[in-house]
C-alpha cells in the first residue's frame, strides 16, 4: 500500500515494522509504501494525516526525421544555459556506452545537482549521464533484468536519446532511417531513474523516484508510461509525483496513453502536467510482397531482412495446422501458439489470418511471414523476428487466391523502404483520446507529438522486434507509442526552459500549447480529443507573445472545485489553505492555455470563463481577439482588445459561450494577435458521456 501524508503526521505511524517498510518519501514529499492488510489499510485510511492509501498497483509503460518535420533545425539559436538544463528520465534505465550519451566536450555537472549514481554491476555515469538511479519495491527481479540502471529492455534509451541525445551522425537501423539521430536538447544532462521492468512499474517505484528526482535538482521530469485506467488525481503516483514536481518549479512531461482510438482513455490527465499525443511524420516504412506471378502487394513492416529477391515457397497457414499439438485449422489460420507443423512451413513464408509477433512462425522453421490486418488499417509498422510484411485484408485475401490458383505457389518479402506520407501529420490510432474522464472541463491531451516509426537508440542487448528469439543486436531501433511522443515535448519544453529559466511549468506547457500547429479535424475526426492543441512548434515555443500562468495556490482552487475539502487540502499542501465558499464554480476559471466544456446536447448554453494572459512578447503591443466560432454558438471576448505597456504585464479577459450543441464535439478557437505573435486556444464543446 501507498500512503501519502502531511509532514506534521509523518510520525503517528512510526509502529510499522522496518521488515514491512518498502520506501519512505521523504526527500521532497512525504509518504510511504508499506506491506499493510486490507483492514491495516482502511484504518490508516481513516486517520489525520493521511492524504490517501492505496495499492502498490502495477502500471504499463505506455528520430533523424521527426525533429526536422515538426521545424526545429539543427542550427536553432542555442544558449550555453543549455548545459545547465537537467532531464529526469523516468523509464527503464539507459545504455551509457551509446553514442547518444557520449559526453565529449561536456564540463562537469552544475553545481546545484546533488544526485547520485547507484550501480551494483559495470555502470558508469559521465558529465552528459550525471545521474542514475534504480528502484523495485516488490524485490523480484527476472533472469534478464539487470540490477542496476543499465537498460535491458531499450525503451528507455530509446526515449533518452530523443529528448536530449547528442547529435550522431549515419544513425539507422540497418540503413533505415538513415540521417543524424539527436535530441530535442542535446546539451542538456540526463538524470536516469530506472522505474520501468519488462514494461510495467510499480506505483511505488514511481513516487520513490520523483522524491529523488525533485531533492536531486532536475528541471524537466519526463514520463513515458501511465495507469491501465483512470484514476482520482491521489490515487494516481503520476500525478501525486507531478503535484509535487509543480511545486517545486519542476515540468512533468508525460506521454497520453496507447489505448486509442475510443473515447475518454487518456490516462495522464491532470492539469499541472503535460500530457502528449502521438502524431506521425512525412516518413512512412513500407514492406513489398512479390508474388510469383509478378504481382506484388505493398504492406507495412520494420523489415531489416534481405532475402535477394529469392523466391520462396508460399503456404497458407490454415494448411500447416499441427495436429500433433492437438491444434486446428482455424487455430493455425491466425498462426497461434504452437498451431503450425513446422514439417509443412519450414523454408516457407507463411500467410496468417491476423497480425501476431510473428514467434509462431519463426519457431516453426518460416523464411517470412505475411499477416492479413483483419482489424482494419493501422498506423504502426512493426519489426519482426523473421522477414515479415502486414498486409490489408484486401490485399492477403488476393495472396490466398493465389495460393489457391497453382501448384506450387511461390513468393519473397522485400527489405523495408522509406517513403514520404504527404498525409502526414495526423494522429496515430493506438494515441489515447480525451475527453479528461476526471476533470471534464479540462482539456487533455494538451498537444501532439512525433510518436510514429521513431528513430532513436537502443538497448543493443534488447531485441528490436521485442522478442527473445530475435537474436540480432542493433544501437538504434525505429518503434511507436505516445511513449516516444512524449520525450519529444520534454526535449522542447526543456528548451524553452533552457532559454525562459525562471518559467513556471504552468508558463511552459502555454507556451508549447498556444504555439501549435493547429490539426485538421477531417484528417483527426476525434478533433481536439486526439490532438489538444495541435502538433508541437518547437521554434515559435520559445517565443509565445503571451502566456497563461498558473501557481499552486490556483491548483489548490481548482482541486476545491472538484470536491477536495479544506482537510484533505491542508494535508497535500503542508500548509494552511482553504477551500473558499461557493468555490464549486472556479474549475472553469483555471488560467488553462485550452477551453473544455461538456454539457447536454441539445441543451441551452451561457457560460463565462475568466482568463488572466502574461506579457512576455514586446514591451509595448495591442493584441485582438480573433474568435473561430461554429454554426450554433455565439462566443464573445470582453474586452476584445489587450494593450499592454510593459513586459510581465497581467491583463485578465471574460470568454463567453451562448447557444447549442447538436453533435459530440464542436471545435472553436480564439487567437490573440498582435500582428507578430498568433496566441492560440483551442475551444472544445462536447457532450456529456
Amino acid at each position: 500500500m501507498l500512503l501519502h501524508l502531511n509532514f506534521s503526521n509523518v510520525f503517528a505511524f512510526s509502529h510499522i515494522g522496518p521488515e514491512s517498510l518498502l520506501y519512505s518519501y521523504k526527500r521532497s514529499f512525504h509518504g510511504f509504501a508499506v506491506e499493510l492488510t486490507e483492514q491495516e489499510a482502511q484504518k490508516m485510511a481513516r486517520m489525520d494525516g493521511v492524504v490517501s492509501v492505496f495499492p502498490n498497483k502495477r502500471n504499463q509503460v505506455h528520430t533523424t526525421r521527426s525533429w526536422d518535420f515538426v521545424g526545429f533545425p539543427k542550427q536553432v539559436h542555442r544558449t550555453t544555459a543549455e548545459s545547465n538544463i537537467i532531464i529526469g528520465i523516468l523509464d527503464s534505465g539507459i545504455w551509457p556506452e551509446s553514442d547518444s550519451f557520449n559526453d565529449k566536450g561536456f564540463g562537469p555537472p552544475p553545481s546545484r545537482w546533488k544526485g547520485t549514481c547507484k550501480a551494483l554491476t559495470n555502470f558508469t555515469c559521465n558529465n552528459k549521464i550525471i545521474g542514475a538511479q534504480y528502484y523495485r519495491s516488490d524485490g523480484n527481479f527476472g533472469k534478464k533484468d539487470i540490477k542496476s540502471p543499465r537498460d535491458s529492455d531499450g525503451h528507455g534509451t530509446h526515449v533518452s536519446s530523443t529528448a536530449a541525445g547528442n547529435f550522431v551522425s549515419m544513425a539507422s537501423l540497418q540503413g533505415l532511417g538513415l540521417g543524424t539521430a539527436r535530441g530535442g536538447l542535446p546539451s542538456a544532462r540526463i538524470a536516469v531513474y530506472k522505474i520501468f521492468w519488462s514494461n510495467v512499474y510499480y506505483d511505488a517505484d514511481m513516487l520513490a523516484a520523483f522524491d529523488d528526482a525533485i531533492a536531486d535538482g532536475v528541471d524537466i521530469v519526463s514520463v513515458s508510461g501511465g495507469a491501465f485506467v483512470p484514476l482520482n488525481y491521489f490515487n494516481d503516483s503520476i500525478a501525486i509525483g507531478a503535484f509535487h514536481a509543480m511545486r517545486n518549479g519542476i515540468l512533468t512531461s508525460t506521454a497520453a496513453g496507447n489505448y486509442g482510438p475510443g473515447l475518454g482513455t487518456v490516462t495522464n490527465f491532470a492539469p499541472w502536467l503535460l500530457s502528449v499525443a502521438a502524431s506521425t511524420i512525412d516518413r512512412k516504412f513500407f514492406t513489398e510482397v512479390q508474388l510469383g506471378n509478378k504481382k506484388s502487394y505493398e504492406g507495412i513492416s520494420i523489415n531489416t531482412f534481405d532475402l535477394k529477391n529469392e523466391m520462396y515457397p508460399i503456404i497458407y497457414g490454415r494448411y500447416a495446422p499441427n495436429t500433433a499439438a492437438g491444434a486446428t485449422a482455424s487455430h493455425a489460420s491466425r498462426c497461434l501458439t504452437n498451431s503450425l507443423d513446422p514439417n509443412l512451413v519450414k523454408g516457407k513464408i507463411v500467410l496468417c489470418d491476423v497480425r501476431n509477433d510473428g514467434v509462431e512462425q519463426f519457431i516453426a522453421g518460416a523464411v517470412g511471414t505475411v499477416m492479413q490486418n483483419s482489424t482494419g488499417p493501422t498506423t504502426i509498422s512493426s519489426a519482426y523476428p523473421l522477414p515479415a510484411s502486414q498486409l490489408s485484408l484486401e490485399n492477403g485475401g488476393d495472396i490466398h487466391s493465389y495460393i489457391n490458383s497453382t501448384r506450387n505457389p511461390t513468393a519473397t518479402i522485400l527489405k523495408s523502404i522509406a517513403r514520404k506520407d504527404t498525409f502526414a501529420p495526423y494522429i496515430a490510432g493506438f494515441s489515447s483520446r480525451g475527453p479528461n474522464p476526471v476533470g471534464h472541463n479540462i482539456l487533455k491531451p494538451d498537444l501532439a507529438a512525433p510518436g510514429v516509426e521513431i528513430l532513436a537508440a537502443w538497448s543493443p542487448i534488447s531485441p528490436i522486434s521485442g522478442v527473445e528469439v530475435d537474436k540480432r543486436s542493433f544501437s538504434y531501433n525505429i518503434i511507436s507509442g505516445t511513449s516516444m511522443a512524449c520525450p519529444h515535448a520534454t526535449g522542447v519544453a526543456a528548451y524553452v526552459k533552457s532559454l525562459h529559466p525562471k518559467w513556471s511549468p504552468a508558463a511552459i506547457t502555454s507556451a508549447l500549447m498556444t504555439t501549435a500547429v493547429p490539426m485538421s479535424a477531417k484528417k483527426n475526426p476525434d478533433a481536439e480529443f486526439a490532438y489538444g492543441a495541435g502538433n508541437i512548434n518547437p521554434l515559435k515555443a520559445s517565443n509565445p507573445g503571451l502566456i497563461y500562468d498558473i501557481d499552486a495556490l490556483d491548483y489548490i482552487k481548482f482541486l476545491c472545485a472538484q470536491g477536495y475539502h479544506t482537510t484533505l487540502l491542508r494535508h497535500i499542501t503542508g500548509d494552511k489553505s482553504i477551500c473558499p465558499e461557493g468555490s464549486a464554480g472556479t474549475a472553469f476559471d483555471l488560467n488553462y492555455p485550452s477551453i473544455a466544456l461538456s454539457t447536454p446536447l441539445s441543451k441551452a448554453i451561457s457560460h463565462v470563463f475568466n482568463r488572466t494572459v502574461t506579457n512576455v512578447g514586446s514591451p509595448t503591443s495591442t493584441y485582438k481577439a480573433i474568435v473561430t466560432t461554429p454554426p450554433g454558438l455565439s462566443i464573445k471576448v470582453n474586452p476584445s482588445v489587450l494593450s499592454f505597456t510593459s513586459l510581465g504585464q497581467k491583463l485578465s479577459f471574460q470568454l463567453t459561450i451562448k447557444g447549442k450543441i447538436d453533435k459530440q464535439i464542436v471545435s472553436a478557437s480564439l487567437i490573440w494577435d498582435d500582428g507578430t505573435y498568433q496566441v492560440r486556444s483551442p475551444i472544445a464543446l462536447y457532450g456529456e458521456f
